[in-house]
């Protein structure tokens, strides 16, 4: 539910070669050097079969009286809602109330396409419903309540992406449609049903559906960073319910989803299907790569909270990652904790930048496009730092490494200038794109 960045995230991917022992040590000092910098605020857990082998949290819940943010801290977990309500929709199938082929229409008549869109569809992106967190006007009115009959109105008012089926594309709005199927066919609102057929047989005391922010639940505020943590507005709850609005903390994740993989929420054949990766997308679960394993899992955003969460089957090892404060990239973070679990080193980061003047940074300006991406993004000054901005999203700041390199930390995103040859690369997540000069 998170306003975009430039590129969606992988959530962890490393190449390593040489083996060490398991350094939690180097995971503290990790966090230490993180939260001292301004670059996170927030927990994580490594658990594998149930029993947790590091835990962490950094930050504070709040920017009044500097609470110290603990492994109790809640925080609201984004996009992570969506395994929990595809969970739930298995669930039901399990207790005959639905089927994945059947249309949506009728719960949703007045949907673009509902006669063609099955549950199926919903569950795996393939439906073509517009994601409505795209529209500007989201931003106008997503911190205020709104009914089902308001949300499906809001929906339904936007044409169709593509035909149902043809293709695969992230909607939130299949989600928020899918949540609704759940209150209509057990007649009980999402938490309830959440809580009646997982938080409590699962004894995940720490997960729930959200409401407002509250500091006596032992929950957090978010914050974003520009030269100071400032804290963010609050997304109203009934806006996402199950794309977004579940509230959790790392080790009741880790719980969950070696539940999930063990056969315990659903059955091993549901679990199949919802694992069954078709263009990239699962049902509420995507493919997450490491090193040469292949795992499962979610990313989140919602407001300034960001989320993480993979399970690895050859492992049994599960890893989550929830933050209410981040200036700096959850991948590397990620690739840290699967690293040590793993043996395998990696890197501590260097958050050394340099001063450029702004007659060096006037040489940097432009427009850069990118065949492969079909993207064009322009480079302005204010002041002395570049920003970034890529067609159709935000810009972002750009802190100097070296005099043609450039960094935004919180997407992982790297630029490289080339200006004998009018081109730049920008690296993210591992791959490298060529963006010439226009």
């Amino acid at each position: 539910m998170a306003k975009k960045l430039l590129f969606a995230f992988i959530f962890a991917s490393c190449v390593s070669t040489s083996l060490a022992q398991n350094d939690y040590a180097k995971l503290d000092s990790l966090f230490t050097l993180l939260e001292s910098n301004n670059k996170f605020m927030g927990s994580v857990a490594i658990s594998q079969g149930g029993k947790v082998l590091y835990s962490k949290s950094v930050g504070v819940t709040n920017l009044y009286n500097k609470q110290r943010a603990t492994n109790a801290t809640k925080y609201r977990i984004g996009s992570i809602s969506k395994m929990f309500t595809a969970a739930m929709i298995f669930k039901a199938v399990e207790d005959k109330k639905l089927s994945l082929d059947q249309t949506i229409d009728t719960y949703f008549p007045s949907i673009p396409n509902s006669k063609k869109i099955t549950i199926s569809n919903l569950l795996n992106h393939r439906s073509g419903i517009y994601n409505i967190t795209n529209s500007g006007d989201y931003w106008n009115y997503y911190t205020q309540p709104k009914t089902e009959a308001e949300m499906v109105a809001i929906i339904a008012k936007f044409k169709s992406d593509f035909e149902p089926n043809s293709k695969s594309d992230y909607s939130n709005s299949n989600y928020i449609l899918l949540s609704y199927i759940l209150e209509k066919v057990y007649k009980k609102p999402y938490g309830q049903i959440l809580t009646e057929k997982i938080t409590t047989p699962l004894g995940l005391k720490n997960t729930y559906m959200g409401n407002r922010i509250t500091l006596g639940k032992n929950e957090c505020y978010s914050f974003t960073y520009t030269e100071e943590w400032v804290a963010e507005k609050e997304t109203d709850a009934s806006i996402p319910l199950g794309a977004g609005a579940v509230v959790s903390n790392p080790t009741d994740l880790t719980l969950f989803i070696e539940s999930l993989f063990a056969g315990k929420i659903i059955s091993k054949t549901s679990l199949a299907q919802m694992t069954e990766i078709k263009e990239g997308y699962g049902m509420g679960v995507f493919q997450v790569p490491f090193d040469n394993r292949k795992g499962f899992g979610h990313t989140g955003g919602i407001d300034g909270f960001s989320s993480a969460l993979c399970y690895f089957p050859d492992s049994n090892v599960s890893v989550a990652l929830t933050s209410n404060g981040n200036n700096y990239d959850n991948n590397q973070i990620m690739i840290a904790l699967l690293s040590t679990y793993y043996a395998l080193p990696f890197e501590m980061p260097s958050f050394k930048t340099i001063a450029l003047t702004e007659e060096a940074l006037d040489k940097y300006l432009g427009n850069f496009a990118s065949e492969e991406l079909a993207m064009t993004i322009k480079v302005t000054r204010k002041a002395d730092k570049l920003f970034a901005q890529a067609t159709g999203q935000g810009e972002f700041p750009l802190e100097a490494t070296k005099t043609d390199t450039f960094e935004f930390l919180a997407a992982g995103i790297k630029i490289k200038f080339d200006l004998p040859n009018n081109q730049m690369t920008l690296v993210q997540a591992g791959k490298s794109y060529i963006f010439r000069k226009v």
